[in-house]
């Protein structure tokens, strides 16, 4: 090389240290970020088949001591009725759409027989375990289909995902707990699965937690609104003080930092009996949390909203593709819209959506068909940019043939989806 010079490059000691001084404190804040999450631990409780209007008027001082420093709203289920998303209130199909954050038209899960649940909808528990795979998942329920068919324990369509720990499958042990006619067997498990969970809770600590108890829903098939029913959801409130005992003391002892969910799986139609359909009163569920809500008061939150509430408490990084799919938007986020809907007009699209105070800028985008549920990516066309606060916006669909099609509403924060069909159907 013509003229080289070698060139050597003085570094000033002070400059060293400013560089080492700095390494140390990014690298501390990033430990402090991971234990401030190890910190936190989630709890979420089904009590089965409880209508809020039931709920409102039984004495339940555990729930309500709980709702004074969080929050109580009542709220829905069921998806879109008459629509794409519409979805059964029936129970495992509730608690699916909890795990998934998704309506059955996604997650597949449409009876108690959890025949073809569509896992590349993952549940919470898996991105949980993905992102933090250190930390611990438990399931203490009175049903073991909710652990080993629904969470997919161990199953290689869920990735092998594995809880941690687990009480459940007493229902199966019909010598232990012989099956009569009144359910006392569900409510004997049920307080022992109550027991359990609070124990472990206490002792363990399980980062996150499903607990799901089912006396208060055979009540209801059996006696429908009354007494009975009452005094079922007495005792679910009275288990659920167990559960609340056990968050206060690990609070107070070892500074741990709670989200607690209570809700539950449907509505009952008129008369406390049935449940399935989509009349206003099966649709109609409520949700309890030590948590404030951020949104409106007035706004009736989703069973799928659930799930995102999780993760943004968990702090649970969503990959792109899978926080498309998503129907809930974060309880504890401030959001800045909810509803989406479109119809199509001739070949145009109309989206409305209902605005909810934090200005910004929506990007819309549209897929045809859907090959997400197939475990494929979905190939989306930009269609353009709105004003959230406008609430409505047309675009031109008249180069797409399609036969239905997914719209996402991409928010500076989290998506917003809806389905349209080709002419309704």
């Amino acid at each position: 090389m013509k003229n080289s010079i070698p060139c050597t490059l003085i570094v000033p000691k002070t400059f060293v240290r400013f560089i080492w001084i700095l390494f140390v404190i990014v690298f501390s804040c990033g430990d402090k970020e991971v234990d401030a999450t190890q910190k936190r631990k989630v709890v979420l409780v089904i009590l089965d088949g409880i209508p809020a209007s039931t709920l409102e008027q039984t004495d339940t001082p555990n729930l309500d001591e709980i709702s004074q420093i969080g929050d109580y709203r009542r709220a829905w289920l069921g998806g879109e009725k008459g629509g794409y998303s519409e979805t059964p209130t029936i129970s495992a199909v509730g608690y699916n759409s909890m795990l998934t954050g998704t309506w059955a038209n996604k997650h597949n899960v449409k009876d108690n027989r959890i025949q073809f649940p569509n896992y590349n909808y993952w549940t919470i528990f898996r991105h949980f375990k993905q992102t933090y795979p250190d930390m611990t998942t438990a399931v203490y329920s009175t049903w073991l289909d909710n652990r080993t068919k629904l969470l997919g324990d161990g199953l290689e369509e869920t990735g092998y995902l594995k809880i941690d720990y687990h009480f459940d499958g007493l229902e199966l042990d019909t010598i232990r707990f012989p099956h009569d006619t009144l359910s006392f067997y569900i409510h004997e498990i049920d307080k022992l699965v109550a027991e359990n969970a609070a124990k472990e809770i206490l002792e363990k600590s399980p980062d996150l937690t499903w607990v799901y108890l089912q006396y208060t829903d055979d009540m209801g098939h059996k006696f429908g609104e009354g007494l009975e029913m009452n005094a079922a959801v007495q005792e679910a409130d009275k288990q659920i003080g167990l559960i609340w005992k056990s968050i206060k003391e690990r609070k107070e002892k070892n500074g741990e930092e709670f989200l607690l969910i209570v809700t539950t799986d449907h509505g009952r139609a008129l008369g406390g009996f049935h449940h399935g359909g989509q009349t206003s009163e099966e649709r109609e569920i409520w949700i309890v949390s030590n948590q404030q809500f951020l949104w409106p008061k007035d706004l009736k939150p989703a069973i799928v909203d659930i799930f995102p509430t999780v993760a943004d408490f968990f702090q649970i990084q969503i990959s792109k593709e899978q926080a498309m799919e998503l129907d809930g938007v974060s309880l504890i986020e401030k959001p800045y819209a909810y509803g989406l809907k479109g119809v199509l007009d001739s070949k145009q699209l109309h989206l409305s959506w209902e605005f909810l105070g934090e200005n910004g800028e929506g990007r819309v985008w549209i897929t045809l068909g859907n090959q997400f549920r197939f475990g494929k990516q979905d190939e989306y066309t930009f269609l353009g940019k709105v004003n959230l606060n406008e609430e409505k916006a047309i675009f031109d669909l008249s180069e797409l043939d399609f036969q239905n099609a997914k719209v996402i509403m991409e928010m500076p924060k989290g998506y917003l989806n809806y389905w349209v069909l080709k002419d309704g159907k």
